[in-house]
Order: C-alpha cells, then sequence, then structure tokens
C-alpha cells in the first residue's frame, strides 16, 4: 500500500513541479517577441571573431534568463578555435552556407549547407571552416558566459598567443584541450 501511496502522491504532484519549473525564469525573461534581421545583432552589437568574421548576437541570455543563446556567425575565413570543452553547455550549430569539420570527442564530421550538429557538455570539440565562406547559426543552453566570451573575443587587436586564448576561454568556463582541427 506504501508504494501504491507513493506513486499516487508522484503523480499528483507532477503537474505542479512541471509548473513551478515553467514559471521558474518568467521574472527575467523578455515578455515580448522580437525580430533580428539577417546580419544583425540583436542589441546592435558588433563582435568579430578574428577581425574578419562578424558573431551576431541573435537570441540574447538577457531574453531567456541565461537558459539559451542563439548566434549567426558568418565566416570570412578558413580555420576554428582550439579542441575544447564546455563543462555546462550544450552547444548546436545549424549550417546554413559553406563546408565545415567537426570533431565530437574523436569523431569528425563533414557538414554543409542545411546540416546540424549536437555538441553535448563536457565532450572535447571543435570544427573548422573549409570553405572560403561560410554561415551558420549555433546556440548554447544554457548559456553560461558565452556571451562576454564573444563580446571579449571581439575587442582583441591581435591574435592571441596560445595560452592567452587559453586563458580567455578558461575566465569564461571552458577548457582549451588541444589545438584547432588541421584539413
Amino acid at each position: 500500500m506504501q508504494r501504491r501511496n507513493f506513486l499516487l502522491t508522484s503523480a499528483l504532484a507532477t503537474p505542479t513541479v512541471v509548473a513551478a519549473k515553467l514559471t521558474e525564469f518568467t521574472d527575467e525573461r523578455t515578455d515580448k517577441g522580437f525580430v533580428v534581421k539577417a546580419n544583425e545583432s540583436r542589441f546592435n552589437e558588433k563582435s568579430m571573431v578574428g577581425g574578419k568574421s562578424p558573431n551576431n548576437i541573435k537570441i540574447s541570455t538577457k531574453d531567456t534568463n541565461g537558459q539559451l543563446s542563439v548566434f549567426e556567425y558568418i565566416g570570412n575565413e578558413k580555420g576554428g578555435p582550439p579542441l575544447h570543452i564546455h563543462p555546462n553547455q550544450d552547444e548546436i550549430f545549424f549550417v546554413v552556407e559553406g563546408e565545415y569539420l567537426f570533431q565530437v570527442g574523436e569523431v569528425k564530421y563533414e557538414l554543409k549547407s542545411g546540416d546540424t550538429i549536437f555538441l553535448p557538455r563536457k565532450v572535447p570539440h571543435t570544427f573548422a571552416q573549409k570553405s572560403e565562406q561560410g554561415k551558420m547559426f549555433f546556440m548554447f543552453q544554457p548559456s553560461g558566459k558565452m556571451e562576454d566570451f564573444f563580446r571579449s573575443l571581439g575587442k582583441l587587436t591581435a591574435e592571441p598567443s596560445p595560452q592567452e586564448g587559453a586563458q580567455l576561454f578558461a575566465k569564461h568556463d571552458m577548457q582549451v584541450v588541444g589545438p584547432p582541427l588541421a584539413f
């Protein structure tokens, strides 16, 4: 009988727990819909990766109380970041244009326009743009410190040394664990 009561109580409590979780973040979230045009950033910020490639915030951590951030990356050069780990964020990439090589753990994937890849937290990963031009949308869930990371990266006036890059990653809750992909 105790098991039956436990199951009944659990079943009755589940809607309350779910409702509480759904409303948990509403105080800090936007309650308005919005549009961010192509090649523009949510708050009209210009964040460049490597000084050549815009990385636009489309949906901000401010909009979602830290639960999600979405970026539009317009790649104007080949290459990519070092192999790294996000201990607290899952990451998803959707390729709009160009060709990319991704590594997730030990496995490598070739992606092109229309392809999507999921990168789970705590798994080493990286990517390299193989084509001259590329474009991707990517998102972090939860957001963590990723917006601030890209803002800091965009303020650099020169390519950081591997040690400086690793420090920048660490400051934003990531760990560099290897070099960028060679292709």
